[in-house]
């Protein structure tokens, strides 16, 4: 559906994005993960059409969507990371305005509007002026604004930047029902759980490069371990941890020591020298990797960094 082939777009000396190629496909979730500052926005940026690349090409459907007057953009939708209303007047005046600016009149319009206000639980503040609305609620509006026109694709640039866990869900919920609907949704983030949970596809993404292109499982299979297992930092666990030096990855971080073995390092040898130091079995936790060691092996920094 979405084809991106060596874009690269750059600002005076810094490059934004270098050689950036991928493929979109119809009816994805497609995640977009990396820190601020790595490229996310402005490459949802190229997509929209509201910036063009040094070089490479994009596409919808065989469309270019480079051009000043492509039609393929009229097949897009985009929910900016910034909040794009007009404070000063009502949610159902700004839907009419972003409605008409695709050239829905009437009935048409209207019954677009209130099955969006109904979607996202804003029906009763129709009247209202955004300016007097919680973040969360401007945010579930400005997703709606950019679903008037029925986009084949939606752009979602990180859009629950600094809202409530209840209107997080709410958007998530949403998204997810739009994308069995049938909606194609390119939606970036530097939050984790986000990705995991919405995205079927991840692209992670660092100082304009795509770094891994995968699902969740084949990411997880550019570790060099299967599990990790993680224990606090105390003085009864330090022999411990010098003892696993030699057979695998350690970091400690906020009074937790995470052990990643090497290939071939037997978990029962963990266990054994835990037994040999009488060290009780509940201290340990083994689990499966997550997105953020994918992250960090093949960045070596936290995700979230600027």
């Amino acid at each position: 559906m979405l084809q991106l082939h060596s874009v690269t777009k750059r600002y005076g000396s810094l490059t934004a994005l270098d050689g950036i190629s991928l493929d979109v496909a119809r009816g994805e979730f497609f995640g977009l993960l990396g820190p601020n500052g790595a490229g996310k926005s402005t490459l949802m940026s190229l997509i929209a059409g509201l910036r063009a690349p040094e070089a490479g090409t994009l596409t919808l459907d065989g469309l270019p969507l480079t051009s000043a007057r492509s039609t393929a953009r009229l097949a897009l939708g985009l929910v900016p990371q910034h909040i794009a209303l007009y404070p000063d007047l009502t949610a159902v005046e700004n839907l009419r305005i972003f409605g008409e600016l695709y050239g829905l009149r009437g009935a048409d319009l209207h019954g677009r509007i209130d099955a969006a206000l109904e979607a996202v639980q804003l029906a009763d503040r129709a009247r209202d002026q955004v300016k007097n609305f919680s973040g969360g609620m401007q945010r579930r509006l400005n997703l709606v604004a950019a679903l008037l026109h029925r986009p084949k694709l939606l752009l979602c640039d990180e859009p629950t930047v600094g809202i409530d866990p209840q209107s997080r869900n709410a958007i998530f919920e949403y998204l997810e029902r739009l994308n069995r609907e049938g909606l194609t949704i390119i939606y970036s983030t530097h939050y984790m759980e986000e990705a995991t949970r919405l995205c079927s596809r991840i692209g992670v993404i660092d100082h304009g490069k795509l770094l891994a292109l995968g699902t969740l499982d084949e990411l997880l299979t550019r570790l060099p371990f299967d599990e990790e297992i993680l224990f606090p930092a105390t003085p009864a666990t330090t022999p411990l941890a010098a003892q696993l030096q030699p057979h695998g990855d350690l970091a400690t971080s906020g009074g937790i020591v995470r052990f990643r073995p090497r290939p071939g390092y037997k978990l029962s040898a963990f266990y054994a020298l835990t037994e040999a130091q009488a060290l009780p079995p509940h201290l340990f936790t083994q689990q499966r990797p997550t997105l953020e060691a994918v992250f960090l092996h093949l960045t070596g920094r936290s995700l979230r960094d600027a």
